[in-house]
């Protein structure tokens, strides 16, 4: 019968090996749920970019719609004191 030291020794070996191939799998996999959060990443930030730039776009033409409108009010005042 074999020394229990010489069964030990090839298992341990053989779960190390297994170890180290499953470790590499979950490495990779890893790496790839990353690259997909970084492409994900990157379409938040070009949407919000996008939203940021339509709220500023929106506020420049209120602000020229606002003026507008102060214009023809002071004009309409003006036409009511001649008047």
């Amino acid at each position: 019968m074999a020394e229990p030291q010489d069964m030990i020794v090839p298992l341990l070996r053989e779960i190390r090996t297994e170890m180290q191939t499953n470790f590499a799998d979950v490495r990779q996999q890893s790496e790839a749920v990353n690259a997909r959060f970084d492409r994900l990443e990157g379409r938040f930030d070009n949407l919000r970019e996008a939203v940021n730039g339509e709220s500023v776009l929106d506020r420049y033409a209120a602000a020229e719609v606002e003026e507008r409108l102060e214009a023809i009010e002071k004009r309409l005042a003006a036409l009511e004191k001649a008047g």
